[in-house]
């Protein structure tokens, strides 16, 4: 399929390769260290040929974990999302028809992230934010900043101003919870467990704490097909409707979600692709939600292109059946992706699917 369009797309800024060292000894097995670092700080020109070859169109590249997310101090975190939106912008200038990007942001102060966020969409052209999880603050980095609390409500005014969509993104857990948690059963940091714990406790707290309602057009994306939260769709809104709720209403908590967790996945929040290269999973999350909640994506360069689109293209048939024909196939693709960030023209964008 030509014209793809994805959405979860690491770099690095340069001049950070220990960094990335530290970063592809946790999550790359030893012979594929080289072409991650080789990539991972690669904006513009193996990724575009890569992706040319594989026939994607367009891509919306993002800082890499933990990001800002990572820096603790509210001025150095401030500084290094701006110098690092102006830096990736200056990367994508010659392609914009095949590379965008998501704002990197600050958050510790939630309105200084709404301006700088609303100066990267408005004068950069940017899609967007990615988020790495929380904000890690306080003078240790151990002050865990959600974005589920009132005092959000700033940013997210911004966001649902601008129209433009935010995706939460894992990190790896540090400090005190990596000590408390992780530390003794390390292999599950990453893909296999700690990123959806994560990003699954922040978006579910989005959830329960109101911030759909308050911002009932907010738009969310997460990845790797919702990160477990789909296959637990009953039992969760089972819980929250019969038990939760009921709880909440006793104790006086007005802040408790008024609406179901299926609407909100309905109404509010996408899923991509990313990393999950699975027809089965993606057929029944497809029945779950409908096929207008879920975006392709690769998660490069965590994941190749090559793996990723031999997976879409290369299994197009058995894709096609499990999502319901080729209509739904193409929207996946891309024709979810152009709706949700309002894309114009970029490479391939019209091709022809069969």
């Amino acid at each position: 399929m030509l014209g793809k369009i994805a959405l979860e797309e690491a770099y690095e800024r340069a001049g950070m390769e220990e960094k990335s060292a530290r970063e592809a000894a946790l999550y790359l097995e030893p012979s594929d260290r080289a072409r991650y670092m080789r990539q991972i700080s690669d904006i513009n020109d193996e990724r575009v040929k890569l992706s040319d070859a594989h026939g994607i169109g367009y891509t919306i590249v993002s800082l890499t974990v933990p990001g800002i997310q990572g820096r603790h101090e509210q001025a150095d975190a401030e500084r290094a999302a701006t110098e690092t939106n102006d830096w990736v912008a200056g990367q994508i200038a010659g392609k914009r028809d095949r590379l965008g990007a998501f704002a990197a942001l600050s958050m510790h102060d939630p309105v200084q992230a709404g301006q700088e966020l609303r100066r990267c969409v408005t004068q950069l052209g940017f899609h967007g934010a990615l988020l790495c999880d929380f904000q890690h603050a306080g003078p240790d980095g151990e002050t865990y900043l959600f974005y589920d609390q009132p005092q959000y409500d700033a940013f997210w005014e911004v966001v649902t101003e601008l129209d433009v969509p935010v995706y939460i993104h894992p990190a790896a857990p540090s400090g005190i919870v990596y000590e408390k948690l992780w530390a003794q059963r390390k292999w599950l940091i990453g893909p296999p467990l700690s990123f959806a714990n994560g990003v699954n406790l922040h978006l579910m707290g989005m959830i329960v704490n109101g911030v759909f309602d308050r911002h009932p057009k907010l738009k969310i994306i997460v990845g790797h097909l919702g990160e477990h939260l789909p296959f637990d769709f009953w039992r969760i809104n089972h819980w929250l409707e019969d038990v939760k709720k009921p709880i909440a209403k006793e104790q006086g908590h007005e802040r408790m979600c008024k609406k179901t967790i299926y609407d909100y996945f309905k109404q509010n929040i996408w899923l991509t692709t990313s990393g999950h290269y699975s027809t089965h999973t993606l057929k029944y999350v497809v029945e779950e939600l409908g096929v207008d909640r879920i975006l392709f994506s690769v998660d490069y360069p965590y994941e190749t292109i090559e793996n990723c689109c031999a997976w879409w293209d290369g299994q197009a048939k058995e894709i096609q059946d499990a999502v319901g024909g080729v209509d739904n196939y193409r929207a996946i693709g891309r024709e979810n992706a152009k709706k949700l960030l309002k894309l114009g023209a970029y490479h391939d964008c019209d091709a022809p699917v069969s």
